[in-house]
């Protein structure tokens, strides 16, 4: 039972860490909370569920439509709502920009496809493995593997290749990197859309696995991905993957051993519980205000 529970967290909690990984590269770099990211993860799980129903596509090739379509929706997004505002206005009037868009992207599926819940079509067999007393299911293995490679390949992108260098100088100071001939505003939104494209591929892999997609799934889910991301440390890669894991398993054992009633409750509460105890996160830094 402990073991199933385990996994059934570690399950939620990769998708919880693709979501919480856009949040944390946004935020890392332009100190913008993109509150439309949730609905960009909703926007996912339909384009997959699009283009499974009516393209008759595979799981995998479903995946990555919706990852391409999110990607150039997350640059849209950036293009129109944030870009004008950087560096001619407060950071309230960004984050209020956010929060419309948040709004407006939920409405505007909700009046296209309805406010009903919509059920993905069997794209992949429910295969039962059975190691000792623990059951698992091939989903969940498809779950963590791809999970895993996306939040490697993210982590390789980062440390190894060119355009991940220049996210970590935009990091270290947008002024300095511009003088240094980066270009700045390409960073950004590469950056909105490499984290577009994690949250279209969790909502992909939740919509098959929970077989429900709606157009108000983003808010919650993208609130608990940005506990996560503040609980691992609002601004770091590795720590929003662990965030995201921590909070999956900790929501299903609270499910499993105490009442699916307080699963938000549990989110929430050990984001509160982190924050008093380290407030700069699980892996985050503590910087001191210049004077």
């Amino acid at each position: 039972m402990f073991w199933e529970q385990l996994l059934n967290g570690l399950t939620l909690g990769s998708t919880y860490a693709l979501i919480a990984l856009g949040y944390t590269m946004v935020y890392g770099i332009v100190q913008l909370i993109n509150f439309a990211h949730g609905e960009i993860y909703m926007f996912g799980a339909f384009a997959g569920l699009i283009l499974v129903s009516f393209f008759g596509v595979n799981l995998i090739v479903a995946m990555l439509g919706a990852m391409l379509f999110c990607m150039l929706l997350g640059i849209l997004v950036e293009r129109i709502a944030y870009r004008p505002l950087r560096g001619k206005s407060s950071r309230l009037s960004a984050l209020i920009s956010a929060i419309g868009v948040s709004i407006f992207l939920s409405t505007l599926m909700a009046l296209m496809a309805g406010t009903n819940t919509h059920r993905y079509p069997d794209v992949i067999a429910h295969h039962t493995f059975h190691l000792g007393s623990l059951d698992f299911s091939l989903m969940q293995i498809l779950i963590l593997a791809v999970s895993a490679l996306l939040m490697l390949g993210l982590q390789f992108m980062v440390q190894k290749t060119r355009i991940g260098k220049a996210m970590r100088a935009c990091s270290q100071d947008l002024d300095a990197s511009y003088l240094m001939g980066i270009n700045v505003n390409r960073v950004i939104s590469f950056t909105f859309a490499v984290g577009s494209a994690l949250a279209a591929a969790g909502g992909v892999m939740v919509g098959v696995y929970y077989n429900a997609v709606w157009p108000y799934m983003g808010m919650m889910a993208g609130l608990k991905a940005f506990a996560a991301a503040v609980m691992g440390g609002i601004g770091s890669i590795p720590g929003a993957m662990i965030g995201g894991l921590s909070l999956g398993i900790m929501e299903i054992m609270g499910v499993a051993y105490l009442s699916s009633s307080y699963k938000d409750a549990i989110a929430f509460g050990m984001l509160i519980l982190v924050l008093l105890i380290r407030p700069q996160g699980l892996m985050g830094q503590k910087i001191s205000k210049k004077v």
